[in-house]
């Protein structure tokens, strides 16, 4: 596969604010410090809540991908994230962003299958791959034999 490449800017606004956008989006993104620091602002996107969110949205992503490979049929599935913040050797880190996602199958047989695709999901994570903090998984499947399976295309 060949490299690919992702452009961000970022520009101050004021305080610890700033607006962070890409020539490839069409939305920006209020980004700024957040509240455990002085002059954080609550309510606003930080450095922290972004990168637990890449970790997040790339679990989710690499989820589809195999899912749809595996010919797994599901109805819905959602993902909580939470990254830890905390000082190491002086320093701050990312140290554990916890993933708990929740699978709802339409075949109680596909059990097992749903576990796997969700184990293979976070190591498969590219950016998991890329970030030196540690990734764990709760995994919650349930089964809902009342809806029809959703199709990824």
């Amino acid at each position: 596969m060949e490299a690919h490449y992702y452009t961000v800017d970022l520009k101050w606004e004021q305080d610890r604010k700033g607006i962070m956008s890409s020539p490839e989006l069409t939305n920006a993104l209020e980004v700024a410090t957040p509240p455990p620091f002085p002059k954080g602002t609550e309510g606003i996107w930080s450095p922290e809540h972004l990168l637990t969110a890449s970790v997040n949205s790339c679990y989710m992503t690499t989820f589809l991908a195999i899912a749809e490979n595996s010919k797994l049929e599901f109805t819905s599935f959602s993902c909580s994230a939470g990254g830890k913040l905390e000082q190491v050797d002086g320093k701050y880190l990312m140290t554990e962003i916890h993933l708990e996602p929740t699978l709802v199958i339409t075949k109680e047989s596909d059990l097992e299958k749903a576990e796997r695709i969700l184990q293979k999901s976070e190591v498969a994570c590219l950016i998991s791959n890329s970030i030196k903090s540690k990734v764990t998984l709760t995994t919650h499947i349930k089964f809902d034999k009342w809806q029809v399976p959703s199709q990824i295309s």
